[in-house]
């Protein structure tokens, strides 16, 4: 492979984005609520149980009390939450069609016999903590009550609950109002005095019409969804990726303690993903510094993508103190390359191999775009497609690594010297990119 002025971000463009995030740009002021410092973690039954309230023909699978209660007992026995998992998460349908007297939501009272109060004390119980989803609208995208009009109101409703996280939908609102209604819910969860972590889809709903105002979003939201829903596919997945690196330069800047880009949840587990693209996605989630949300079966989940999304050195990654978010820094003969800047002057780098097509193939390391930042001298740790220490690296170094078609090589780099000189090449032309960025 060799990077040149063809290549969508050549090397100098690679190496200055990079450099960018690491030692310059800063995100905006973040929600002042002390909460997701790093990338939120745990389980979101969406995209795998979606909006099954059958439970008299399929128990096992419905949006029920049932579902939650059996989840949080797997994550604390199967060691999900050892990993860092801690977030059990209801999405849309939970609900009853109509509100109480007083005019708070509540829980459908077939499938949550117990109430979502009860539901909350059970997951606490187990040392985790339990999300529910509510929509900015008047309907929720599944047709249920919407939180228009009752911000306050469903704020308290949760706090009083023992809710943890809200996961805050945009359907069924004129986008106009998205921003203030999104506004309006966060000075709500906040006047509560509870710690509620706040996911928001705000410029997921807002990108049709206008760019968002990303400094906004940051000092309202959590986390919050740019981009279409995921789907149990490749295409879904490398279609949130594409999405991602072409709106990097407005969307990365944003991210940082107290606030991340999500590109929603782990598909891993089951049935759409080949387990070298499970790979992938989990590396490029890790690198994006995203939520990492699981939405699938963990009562029955193969061992290999329970090794996976319990990999140790990957979670690492995506939990990194820094809580700088990644870049992808070179696209050539169909790789991509994609680095985040690590704790302690690290690199984590991930090489996909976009080709669908044959076997595996050969990238150099020594060519992505930040690999001077091995000079003199450096120590790289392959994580996929298998752990192994591959020892101590100079700029020279003939350093290979193989990978499957659709599949990611993802590595950190330990450089051994002092990185300031790093900095200083750069920073003259930091500065003048900075100026260039939007929030």
């Amino acid at each position: 492979m060799r990077l040149d002025s063809s290549s969508n971000v050549n090397m100098d463009t690679g190496v200055f984005l990079l450099a960018l995030i690491a030692c310059v740009a800063r995100p905006a002021e973040a929600l002042d609520n002390g909460l997701a410092l790093k990338p939120t973690m745990g389980w979101l039954h969406w995209e795998r149980f979606m909006c099954n309230v059958d439970c008299d023909k399929d128990p096992d699978n419905c949006i029920s009390e049932r579902l939650y209660m059996q989840m949080a007992d797997v994550m604390v026995k199967e060691g999900w939450k050892d990993a860092g998992y801690e977030y059990i998460c209801i999405d849309d349908c939970w609900p009853s069609r109509q509100r109480d007297a007083k005019g708070r939501l509540q829980a459908h009272p077939k499938r949550f016999p117990g109430g979502i109060k009860k539901l909350a004390d059970y997951i606490h119980s187990k040392g985790l903590k339990l999300g529910i989803y509510a929509d900015v609208g008047k309907n929720t995208c599944a047709g249920y009550p919407g939180s228009l009009g009752y911000y306050e109101t469903d704020a308290q409703t949760f706090a009083d609950w023992g809710v943890d996280l809200l996961k805050f939908d945009g359907c069924f609102m004129e986008w106009k109002l998205l921003g203030e209604g999104y506004v309006n819910m966060s000075k709500a969860l906040n006047k509560t005095g509870a710690n509620i972590l706040y996911s928001c889809e705000w410029p997921l709903y807002e990108w049709p019409f206008r760019q968002p105002n990303y400094t906004a979003i940051r000092e309202t939201c959590n986390h919050w969804r740019n981009y279409a829903d995921v789907f149990d596919s490749w295409n879904s997945v490398k279609s949130i990726l594409q999405w991602t690196a072409s709106h990097q330069d407005i969307i990365v800047p944003a991210a940082g303690p107290g606030g991340w880009n999500d590109p929603d949840m782990l598909d891993i587990g089951n049935f759409g993903l080949s387990h070298v693209q499970e790979e992938s996605q989990m590396a490029l989630w890790a690198i994006m510094a995203a939520p990492l949300l699981m939405s699938n079966d963990l009562r029955d989940i193969c061992p290999r993508s329970k090794e996976l999304l319990q990999n140790s050195h990957i979670i690492a990654i995506n939990q990194d103190p820094l809580g700088k978010q990644g870049y992808r820094t070179a696209t050539e003969d169909h790789f991509e390359v994609w680095e985040r800047p690590l704790s302690q002057n690290r690199l984590a780098i991930a090489v996909m191999n976009k080709m669908e097509i044959g076997g595996r193939r050969e990238f150099f390391i020594r060519e992505t775009p930040s690999w001077k930042i091995c000079s003199p001298q450096c120590n790289v740790t392959q994580i996929l497609p298998q752990y192994k220490e591959m020892g101590l690296q100079t700029p020279q170094s003939d350093l290979v690594v193989s990978v499957s078609p659709s599949g990611t090589a993802l590595l950190t780099v330990t450089p051994i010297r002092d990185f300031t000189s790093f900095h200083k090449l750069h920073q003259n032309d930091l500065t003048v990119h900075h100026k260039r960025i939007i929030l």
